[in-house]
């Protein structure tokens, strides 16, 4: 019987850490840290396949553990701030909840670990596996890995200096491990192992700034290492072996000066030589790597392709010469433009036909070679996330994408792309509506192509979707113009456009556009010359964007600002009927914590409710938008209800509410919402207690002593950890009993279903549906749960759509998550 919940969706992107936080295997997974897990992403399928959890902080860097016959791998090696390394180990395909995934930890570290490597000494069943690693507390730490147990065989000290990036090998023609360290002394440091023991042999001096990559290639019998530092170079090195000694010959040739060492026990000699200086970048260069090897006719073979990343906002690609060997840049790519900062890791695929590049911000940036011209390389699809905690995450009404919010200041919206030529529908990022200049903490949807957004300012956004964003969303989803736009498509804006030195996203009509800035002297000494606009392109979109076109072209124009608030807004929701906002903000007194109600007709200020006395956490309208429910950092919440205005009477009015006597809740309550026929409200607090309200002699809350009648009509719920998000599915099992999801601190999501039973609460009201696997939840506390208001799957037009439903969380561990949830299996 297939899981009653499964995965269809995360949304993530990659720590933004230093180089190797990217690591590309032979078997095509692409592993990556985000936030504490490494991600596993196939881009051959375009989705992420599993999340390895275990560590307890940041993922630093990931490897995959070479095997000297260069087959597939089947461990990977990641360290990070929590001070461990974890080695990865399994013997089959890696999926979601595969058992087989094991997991060795490995502990010594006083400081968080920067830098790992890990080679095969051998291609045996229960292979020696030698891993290096470096962390902040100034040493580089040797492990040894046989069968399940692995131990630190041998810690290397270095001062009060910090090495940035190792790389293990093995000296030409023999099985001698040889380990380089690049550090922030602008030096390599190259060890040897001898008699059990890695010895400092040499140190090649060249680079004038700390070195952040080396790493090694065998090409043939001899050994290359490539390094990169903050100087913007590249320095290429050959170790070979030392034939004897030839007679001089008297020729004005000029020789590069070699560094030679002898084996002790073998007694050979090898010459270290710097083959090539490759000066090409602008800025801090990150991170270098050779093309992987490949087998041909039954040899391994290196091709001498190097890519390399940097602060400059490129990626090259360098090759030799044919004839000169000479090295040479041969293909560059990267960003023109946008809030970015330039690459910080690059890797090559298996077969070297695609590259992919870590940014600033954690963006992945994925080029595909041309078949014809291999000269051209074009921007691929890939996974997109956001790089810091997200707060909030809303379905549309008609539950064809979901839109979230986060603290990395960005507002992004995802949807399913359905390929003509795949059933499978894959869900990716096909929009950036808001990069804003605050951190983002909440949103609502006002109808289904408008949103309003809140952050750390005092002020409401209100945004709606251009002609280009409705015209793409149609072409990737599948769905048709004529039911996505009631408007006129020509009263529309093509796009939007941020302003020099501005916060609010312009709208760009279709005039706008043939408007370019002049180019000549005079014109420069405008400051909007100086400053000049990101210009909006309206391309035609036929599967999800790039992230080079996210930033660029797929904002929405601000229609509206809302003023009132005195302090950072915290919460916003819209009714069901898209006429009224409820928002608040962060408060201390009572006069702060008031809630304000908007018009989304006229956008003025209706009403200010207050009561709390501390921060409004969250605020939900009941679907028959007959109330308002608010729960608040004060332990309590209130409940208003909808009044038939008059033009001087208040729209809303309050008519139940806990207080010190009446109170179930004994810490914060976080978050709240209602049952889909408006009878029931549920709390969810920092007490672990999750509790149902509402009256429970009576079918429906009516007016009269509500103060009185609206009390507990579930038992309290311990969910085991602090409570931080919960939400009420409007599609009920199929005996009649809600859905409700329970999101913890912990990052645990828990589905129970309940159905009150008499007038009195019932003992056996919940029922534990299913507890969501580890791998599946977040690895930090839940922000939000949003169900999809209807049965189905969003892209799917299978029969049996009515079993499923679909919900979105998000967390502090930058996710967003979609999940299928099977109904008639809780």
């Amino acid at each position: 019987m297939a899981a009653p919940v499964s995965l269809c969706h995360i949304a993530c992107c990659a720590n933004r850490a230093g180089g190797g936080a990217v690591a590309w295997g032979r078997g095509g997974l692409l592993a990556f840290g985000s936030c504490h897990d490494v991600i596993l992403y196939d881009p051959a399928v375009r989705r992420a396949v599993s999340a390895l959890r275990g560590h307890a902080g940041r993922v630093n860097c990931v490897h995959w553990v070479r095997r000297r016959d260069r087959a597939s791998e089947t461990e990977l090696i990641s360290g990070g701030s929590d001070k461990q390394l974890i080695l990865w180990e399994w013997k089959d395909t890696v999926t979601w909840n595969n058992q087989v995934v094991k997991s060795i930890p490995l502990k010594g570290h006083t400081e968080a670990v920067f830098a790992v490597d890990a080679v095969c000494q051998s291609d045996e069943p229960d292979l020696n596996v030698l891993i290096a690693s470096a962390a902040s507390d100034s040493t580089v730490r040797i492990w040894s890995r046989h069968g399940s147990e692995a131990k630190c065989i041998e810690i290397l000290q270095f001062g009060n200096g910090f090495v940035l990036d190792v790389c293990l090998s093995f000296l030409p023609g023999s099985d001698v491990p040889i380990l380089a360290c690049g550090g922030d002394d602008c030096k390599i440091s190259l060890f040897i192992q001898q008699n059990g023991q890695f010895q400092k042999t040499l140190i090649l001096p060249g680079h004038e700034d700390w070195i952040r990559g080396v790493e090694w290639a065998v090409c043939g019998e001899d050994l290359f290492l490539a390094s990169c530092a903050k100087d913007c170079l590249i320095r290429i090195w050959k170790v070979c072996t030392k034939l004897k000694q030839l007679p001089e010959t008297e020729d004005d040739s000029i020789k590069l000066k070699e560094n030679i060492f002898t084996l002790k026990d073998a007694g050979t000699s090898y010459a270290v030589s710097l083959e090539s200086v490759l000066a090409g970048h602008e800025n801090w260069v990150y991170a270098v790597h050779w093309q992987p090897s490949f087998s041909k006719d039954g040899s391994i073979q290196q091709p001498m392709r190097i890519l390399s990343a940097s602060m400059d906002k490129t990626v090259i690609i360098w090759e030799p010469d044919k004839e000169s060997g000479v090295w040479l840049e041969q293909v560059r790519v990267g960003e023109v433009g946008g809030n970015t900062l330039g690459f910080f890791d690059c890797q090559f695929s298996p077969d070297g036909s695609m590259i992919i590049a870590h940014a600033f911000h954690g963006a992945l940036h994925l080029w595909k070679q041309d078949t014809v011209n291999k000269k051209e390389w074009t921007p691929e699809v890939v996974i997109s996330g956001h790089f810091n905690s997200v707060e909030d995450v809303k379905w549309d009404p008609e539950g064809e994408f979901v839109i979230s919010v986060g603290f990395d200041q960005t507002t992004r919206l995802f949807a399913p792309w359905k390929r003509k030529e795949e059933t499978e529908v894959t869900w990716h990022e096909i929009a950036r509506p808001q990069v804003h200049g605050y951190d983002l903490r909440c949103l609502a949807m006002i109808g289904r192509f408008e949103f309003v957004s809140g952050a750390d300012e005092k002020v409401l956004r209100v945004f709606r979707a251009p002609k280009n964003f409705i015209e793409n969303f149609s072409n990737i989803t599948g769905i048709p113009m004529e039911k996505l736009c009631s408007r006129q498509s020509s009263d529309l804006p093509e796009g939007a456009t941020v302003p020099a030195l501005g916060l609010s996203n312009k709208a760009v009509f279709e005039g706008d556009m043939a408007v370019q800035p002049d180019e000549d002297e005079e014109s420069f000494n405008t400051i909007s010359n100086q400053y000049p606009e990101i210009y909006f392109q309206p391309l035609i979109l036929t599967e999800p964007p790039p992230e080079d076109h996210l930033l660029q072209n797929t904002l929405w124009p601000e229609i509206q600002k809302l003023y009132g608030h005195g302090y950072e807004i915290f919460c916003v929701a819209c009714n069901n009927s898209n006429t009224l906002i409820a928002s608040a903000c962060k408060a201390s007194k009572k006069e702060h914590a008031a809630i304000i109600l908007w018009s989304t007709t006229s956008w003025k200020k209706l009403q200010s409710l207050s009561f709390h006395n501390l921060t409004v956490t969250q605020l939900a309208f009941s679907p028959d938008d007959s109330f308002l429910l608010a729960v608040s950092r004060d332990r309590n919440w209130s409940l208003w209800r909808k009044q038939d205005s008059s033009e001087s009477g208040p729209v809303f009015t309050c008519c139940a509410y806990t207080d010190k006597n009446t109170a179930v809740h004994s810490r914060i309550i976080w978050s709240c919402d209602w049952t889909p026929d408006s009878k029931y409200f549920i709390t969810g607090s920092r007490d672990k207690k999750v509790v149902i309200w509402g009256q429970c002699d009576l079918p429906v809350i009516t007016e009269g002593n509500e103060l009185d009648s609206v009390k507990p009509c579930s038992t309290v719920l311990d969910a085991g950890d602090s409570v931080t998000a919960v939400g009420i599915s409007r599609v009920l099992t199929p005996d009649g009993r809600y859905i409700v999801a329970v999101g913890l601190e912990n990052g645990k999501i828990i589905l129970y279903t309940w159905k009150q039973s008499g007038k009195e609460p019932a003992l056996a009201d919940w029922t534990t549906g299913v507890e969501i696997d580890n791998s599946q939840s977040h690895a930090l506390a839940v922000k939000r749960l949003c169900w999809r208001h209807h049965a189905g799957r969003a892209g799917h037009n299978d029969e049996s759509s009515s079993k499923w439903l679909q919900l979105a969380s998000c967390g502090a561990d930058h996710c967003v998550k979609i999940f299928n949830v099977n109904r008639f299996a809780l």
